[in-house]
């Protein structure tokens, strides 16, 4: 993802989980958030395929969408502590591609993308991402999230430094 010099932007790393080449690249968010990404190894949660932990001293609100096969569908809210984890995808991932928007208490968004889906104000699932206000809901701007087709994956928030 191209961004210029005026998006505010955060660092991200990605570790596949069976070892590999590193990457680094740039991810949008607000100014104070960061992104770590890496893949769960074979010791780590047997259910977990998916995990956004939170490293900042803020409570965040993560909604997580991916393509269902016939079309994209959305899932949120996940209320995640300062310094906790929360599994947002129980099953193996199947998608190259994991879809994260957060926002904080306030409802201003702390991480985000330019990939535009449906959320819900209160615990949704949402089939589609086209006409989220005539559908009841509100779009939002996910990030996506490249998980190198691995089957297990962990996202990091972290404040920036």
């Amino acid at each position: 993802m191209a961004l210029s010099r005026r998006d505010r932007t955060a660092t991200a790393r990605a570790f596949p989980a069976a070892g590999g080449r590193r990457r680094r690249g740039a991810l949008r968010g607000l100014a104070g958030v960061a992104a770590l990404a890496a893949g769960l190894s074979a010791s780590g949660a047997a259910e977990a395929q998916f995990v956004v932990c939170n490293q900042s001293l803020d409570v965040v609100n993560v909604a997580i969408g991916r393509d269902a096969g016939d079309g994209f569908s959305t899932e949120g809210w996940w209320i995640v502590g300062a310094n906790r984890c929360a599994t947002t995808i129980r099953d193996e991932l199947s998608a190259r591609y994991v879809y994260v928007y957060a926002d904080d208490v306030f409802g201003r968004a702390v991480l985000y993308g330019s990939t535009e889906m449906c959320v819900g104000a209160k615990s949704f699932r949402i089939v589609g991402t086209e006409a989220c206000f005539q559908r009841g809901y509100r779009p939002a701007k996910f990030l996506e999230v490249d998980t190198e087709a691995v089957s297990r994956w962990t996202l990091f928030l972290s404040p920036r430094s």
